[in-house]
């Protein structure tokens, strides 16, 4: 009699491994910390060349909370995102690239969330700046717990923001930058100088300060990158008044230097002092 055949095991067929990633999204995930991070989340253009140069990505960040600092919240600020504002609104619908770009709103759709700002907008002013009245929201906030809530809840609506949090803490900012991982717009937060030494999970930081003449002086405090050294110029001349000025009105005007002290430029002797009239 014949041996019963022997059955030949069918081959095992190995689970399918991980996707491959991207090349160029692994790169732009792994970055040293003595070069700028080239970020893959989609990004806004400034409006001023010289800052999307320091800026991880060439813009601000619309899936990230960036802070401003400055010595006084009313002015600055629009200055410096009135660009970027206007270009957000004005530009086309971007093309989708991935599931949270897919949801993007039309630029007709677009608002921009104002919490708690310090003086109530003037709308005329904002248009001029490219801002359209009929996509600002103003929420007028009664104290410093609505005011986070309205800015949380407007960034999980994946709407810009930009909010004036003076009292906001760390913990508090953390959760906003957790809400603006999904968002696809961008969010400001404003800020005084003094929070600078306070820790901060908002990726970018900025101080900024008044300038010579009509320029704004920019330092990144914090950003994907090495340290930024020294203080950005920035052109941020408003459109409305540039050309009511002369051309010599429109360059930059030198700081004064300062004025000598009375008292040790004083000559004892009494024929050198002025004479002061009754």
């Amino acid at each position: 009699m014949l041996p019963a055949p022997v059955a030949t095991p069918a081959p095992v067929t190995p689970p399918p491994g991980p996707a491959p990633l991207d090349d160029a999204r692994l790169q732009g995930r792994l970055w040293r910390g003595s070069s700028l991070g080239q970020a893959v989340d989609p990004t806004l253009p400034s409006g001023f060349a010289a800052l999307d140069a320091e800026l991880p990505g060439g813009g601000w960040p619309l899936q990230a909370v960036t802070e401003l600092l400055l010595p006084q919240p009313g002015v600055l600020e629009w200055r410096l995102l009135a660009p970027a504002l206007g270009g957000w609104w004005a530009e086309p619908q971007r093309p989708a690239a991935g599931p949270v770009r897919q949801r993007a709103a039309a630029p007709s759709l677009r608002r921009l969330l104002l919490v708690n700002p310090p003086h109530a907008p003037h709308l005329p002013g904002l248009q001029a700046l490219g801002l359209p009245p009929s996509a600002l929201v103003w929420v007028a906030a009664t104290t410093p717990t609505e005011a986070l809530w309205a800015a949380e809840q407007a960034i999980k609506s994946r709407v810009a923001v930009l909010a004036w949090l003076p009292e906001a803490r760390p913990e508090q900012i953390r959760r906003l930058q957790v809400s603006a991982l999904g968002s696809d717009a961008p969010t400001f937060l404003i800020r005084p100088e003094r929070a600078g030494q306070q820790s901060s999970a908002a990726p970018l930081r900025l101080a900024v300060q008044p300038g010579e003449g009509w320029q704004l002086a920019v330092h990144l405090l914090k950003r994907r990158g090495p340290a930024h050294a020294g203080w950005l110029a920035l052109p941020a001349m408003p459109a409305a008044i540039a050309p009511l000025l002369t051309a010599a009105r429109r360059r930059p005007v030198p700081l004064a230097a300062p004025m000598p002290n009375p008292a040790a430029a004083e000559r004892p002797h009494a024929l050198a002092r002025p004479v002061l009239h009754a």
